[in-house]
């Protein structure tokens, strides 16, 4: 009893310690890794919880445990479907985008059950990254249903694509921290609504312009000692060059990190774009091959010009991601109803000091650290 007494403390303190350590505002990976699993750990000290207190553990030991779960409960208790949605259900569904995003993994040679799975969907955009020639030419099925289209094919995971039914009336590619990150930022012309007379001025019918961005930013990672700085400044970016749209956005992409995290927080208060996870589930699409081990990485976010009509994880693709489908409906009944995000003071000190760590990171960088860093993006 000694010996199972003395190993559920250590396992305790180690989940507390785990709990903790995402505390401190730091970059470093070995500590930020640590806001991905927060169900696991919090599952884990659930039960050394109840193990402790069957033995008789200490109490100050049950108190420690109690705190850490409730802690790690309030983080993920908005991915559940007992809190309050941000992003309301929609009321007027007949101006739509269904979008499917999906993080292909370059390497998965699968490309027809990629293809079936998402034809299924019938979305009337596809968004995809980690996309190389092979996975282009894997697009261009779609050529028939989706005639617009933009690709940037890389071979370094980074590549990212498009497939639209609707006209993408112009694109660009950004470059916000470092060259060889792209996001890609697209307007598309949603069509008018039925019974919609655009000669007749009708602002809620009339085709918009639809404002995409599909991002990737670099992940923090153990194997390469690769910290989050370079991917919490990009989300910054991102964020403050939507801050002046007026018009309606979307936000899709694999952001390497969870939805709950301080930095993906802090991205939607900076754009004033709506989750539509809160309050309707977790949807963990990473990692597809370890259901114990599996994390809502995979994101769309959205203006609240914008209601939700639906919202889904996709079968497997044969990636190491899930894909997500969204449905959206433009629904002006729904814009003055919705509670956006917003930035305060410290928020924006917070952003500012995001980018000047990752300008401070790339400056020091030597030519030797960079090969060394970016050697295993494949």
């Amino acid at each position: 009893m000694v010996a199972a007494e003395s190993a559920l403390l250590v396992a305790a303190g180690l989940l507390v310690g785990a709990t903790l350590l995402p505390l401190l505002r730091v970059p470093w990976w070995w500590v930020r890794s640590f806001d991905f699993p927060r169900l696991q750990i919090l599952v884990l000290l659930v039960g050394v919880g109840v193990a402790l207190a069957v033995v008789g553990g200490p109490v100050w030991a049950l108190a420690a445990v109690a705190g850490a779960a409730l802690y790690q409960s309030w983080r993920v208790w908005p991915y559940t479907p007992l809190a309050r949605v941000q992003s309301l259900p929609a009321t007027d569904s007949a101006r739509t985008l269904r979008l499917v995003v999906s993080n292909v993994l370059m390497t998965n040679a699968d490309h027809a059950r990629w293809a079936r799975v998402v034809r299924a969907e019938d979305p009337d955009v596809i968004a995809a990254v980690e996309t190389d020639d092979a996975w282009v030419e894997a697009l261009d099925a779609f050529a028939d249903t989706h005639p617009h289209a933009v690709a940037l094919p890389q071979d370094d995971t980074y590549g990212m694509a498009v497939r639209s039914r609707f006209e993408i009336v112009r694109h660009e590619v950004r470059h916000l921290v470092e060259p060889e990150v792209p996001s890609l930022w697209l307007a598309l012309r949603l069509p008018a609504g039925d019974g919609a007379d655009e000669d007749a001025g009708d602002e809620t019918n009339a085709g918009d312009e639809v404002t995409l961005v599909v991002v990737h930013p670099r992940p923090p990672r153990p194997d390469t000692q690769q910290d989050a700085t370079l991917r919490d400044a990009e989300l910054v970016r991102v964020a403050r060059a939507l801050e002046p749209e007026a018009g309606p956005v979307i936000v899709a992409g694999d952001l390497n990190d969870v939805a709950w995290s301080d930095t993906t927080t802090l991205f939607q208060k900076l754009s004033g774009l709506l989750d539509p996870r809160i309050g309707r589930g977790l949807y963990a699409t990473f990692h597809a091959r370890h259901a114990w081990l599996r994390y809502p990485l995979d994101h769309v976010f959205h203006s609240e010009h914008w209601a939700v009509v639906d919202l889904a994880r996709l079968a497997d693709v044969g990636s190491d991601h899930f894909p997500m489908r969204l449905t959206l409906a433009l629904d002006p009944q729904r814009q003055p109803q919705q509670d956006a995000p917003d930035a305060d003071a410290d928020d924006r000190e917070d952003a500012a000091e995001a980018e000047d760590e990752a300008e401070d990171f790339l400056a020091e960088e030597t030519p030797e650290e960079k090969a060394e860093r970016t050697a295993d993006d494949v």
